[in-house]
């Protein structure tokens, strides 16, 4: 194995407690290319209960050429009623700069198709923002299909929090 990270081969792992700040620092290299690094809000303590915890909220692959980490990958489970089946929402994918066009992202995005598959999906998803022209020329060169008749909505903040309080029960901070 060390002589194929000498060669730049792609090394794929799960990301481990040890993992986190690394994580965020990446995170940040993603907020930053993405023009969000103002709606960065991600701790170490948060980070390490969302995937670390009692109840793992997303998984995250870390990739690594020549014992560098070159990017990462973070999921979670999703379910579709009319197909009856799991699957798997692809959050970020990422590889910095210097490893791009270097299969860093093709490894990453095949393990996490490898994930959904071993467990019974048969479905993976992600969005991109509109003018990343790289990341969509990526996805169209992997024979992904674009969802133009989706629209991605978002509810954060005070209008989550106004529209939860209609339900009338009382906040939890933690539901099983």
């Amino acid at each position: 194995m060390a002589g194929e990270e000498q060669s730049g081969a792609v090394h794929i792992r799960p990301a481990g407690p040890d993992d986190v700040a690394v994580l965020l620092a990446l995170f940040m290299e993603l907020a930053d290319y993405e023009h969000l690094a103002h709606e960065m809000r991600a701790t170490e303590e948060l980070l390490t209960k969302a995937l670390f915890g009692d109840r793992p909220a997303a998984e995250a692959l870390l990739a690594e050429v020549g014992g560098e980490t070159a990017g990462y990958a973070l999921y979670f489970p999703t379910f579709s009623t009319f197909l009856a089946i799991q699957g798997i929402w692809l959050e970020d994918l990422f590889v910095r700069p210097a490893h791009r066009k270097g299969g860093v992202g093709r490894a990453l995005l095949a393990a996490v198709a490898a994930a959904a598959r071993e467990r019974g999906g048969e479905r993976l998803e992600w969005s991109a923002l509109d003018w990343n022209e790289l990341a969509l020329g990526f996805y169209r060169g992997l024979g992904a299909q674009q969802m133009n008749q989706w629209i991605t909505h978002r509810l954060i903040g005070p209008e989550l929090e106004q529209l939860a309080a209609e339900s009338g029960a009382e906040p939890s901070a933690q539901r099983r």
